[in-house]
C-alpha cells in the first residue's frame, strides 16, 4: 500500500511557510505524494451535495501551488485531487502541466482530474455545466496528443476544441504521456476511469459494496475498450486515525494508494499526526541530512 497526503489551504490558510514545512514533513516521512485541491471561484450559496462551501475559502491554485511545493522539496511526488479540467483550456494546460513535472524533474505524475459540481463555477469558466464531461473527455485526449507530438505538429477537430499542426514543447520529464487520474463517485467517473484513465480516486459517501461495484466498473470497461484493467490504480481516500486493519481490508479490496488527512489546528499537532501515522504503518523515513543539503 502507497500513502499520499494531502493538504487544502482552505483549512490549513496560505501561509506559504506552513505549506512548505508541511511538504517536507510529508518527505522526510517517506509519504509517496502531496495532493492539493481545487476550485476557481466561489460564490455564496455554492452547495456541491453535501452542504454549502463558505465562499471566502481561499484555495490556491493548484498548479502554481505545487511548483511552488516542487521548488521545496525534491522527491515527493505531486498530485491533484481533483483537478477542475472542464474549466481549463487543454492548450494552456498541456503546457502548464508539462512545465511542473519539468521543474519538479518528473514529479507531476499523480493528476486527477473531475468535473466538477458547482453549476456556478461553470457559468463563471463559460462553460455548459451539463456538457462538462463531454468537454473532460475531450480534453484529455487534447493533452496527450499535445504530449505525444513532434515538431511537424498535431491537428485536432472536436466538439470543443480545435488547431492545426500544433507543437506543445517542452515534454513532460523523460516522456510524452504524463499519468491522468479519474477522479469522482458516479459511474460516469468510475467509466471514464476505464477509458481513458490511468487510475480511479475514488470520492464520495458511498458505501464499501458501491465502491467495489465503481471499481468493477471501471476495469470492466477499461477490458471492453481494449486497455489492460489490471494497469488502472486505484486511489482511496482515508483518515489519520485509521487503523493497519482497515488498510488490510481496503487492500483486499484492490486498493493501491491511500490518501489522508491531517487536520490538526496547529501546525505542531499536525505534524505530530503525520509522524505517528507514519510510524503506524512503517513508512521509510527520509534522510533529514539530505534535504538540509539542498535547502
Amino acid at each position: 500500500m502507497r500513502f499520499a497526503t494531502s493538504y487544502g489551504t482552505a483549512f490549513n490558510g496560505t501561509d506559504p511557510d506552513r505549506l512548505v514545512a508541511f511538504a517536507r514533513h510529508a518527505e522526510n516521512l517517506g509519504f509517496e505524494a502531496l495532493y492539493v485541491q481545487d476550485h476557481i471561484a466561489l460564490y455564496p450559496g455554492a452547495d456541491y451535495g453535501a452542504g454549502e462551501l463558505p465562499p471566502t475559502l481561499p484555495y490556491f491554485d493548484p498548479l502554481d501551488c505545487l511548483s511552488f511545493v516542487a521548488a521545496a522539496t525534491h522527491r515527493i511526488l505531486l498530485g491533484t485531487g481533483v483537478l477542475l479540467l472542464p474549466y481549463r483550456h487543454p492548450v494552456v494546460l498541456a503546457k502548464r502541466l508539462a512545465t511542473v513535472d519539468v521543474l519538479s524533474q518528473g514529479r507531476m505524475r499523480l493528476l486527477t482530474v473531475g468535473l466538477g459540481a458547482l453549476p456556478g463555477e461553470a457559468h463563471a469558466m463559460g462553460v455548459d455545466f451539463r456538457s462538462r464531461g463531454r468537454r473532460a473527455d475531450e480534453a484529455i485526449d487534447v493533452l496527450r496528443l499535445l504530449w505525444a507530438g513532434g515538431p511537424d505538429g498535431v491537428s485536432h477537430h472536436g466538439e470543443f476544441f480545435a488547431f492545426d499542426n500544433l507543437c506543445s514543447y517542452p515534454k513532460p520529464h523523460e516522456t510524452t504521456a504524463l499519468p491522468i487520474h479519474i477522479g469522482g463517485s458516479s459511474a460516469a467517473a468510475a467509466q471514464r476511469a476505464g477509458r481513458r484513465g490511468n487510475g480511479y480516486f475514488a470520492g464520495g459517501m458511498l458505501t464499501e459494496h458501491e465502491r467495489d461495484r465503481q471499481i468493477e466498473l471501471a476495469r470492466k470497461t477499461a477490458a471492453d475498450a481494449g486497455r489492460d484493467p489490471a494497469e488502472i490504480e486505484y486511489t482511496r481516500w482515508g483518515s489519520a486515525d485509521m487503523s493497519p486493519e482497515l488498510v488490510e481490508e481496503l487492500a483486499q479490496h484492490g486498493v493501491d494508494r491511500i490518501v489522508v488527512g491531517f487536520a490538526g489546528v496547529d501546525p505542531a499537532q499536525q505534524h505530530d499526526q503525520m509522524s505517528e501515522f507514519a510510524e503506524r504503518f512503517d513508512l521509510s523515513p527520509r534522510d533529514s541530512a539530505i534535504d538540509d543539503e539542498h535547502h
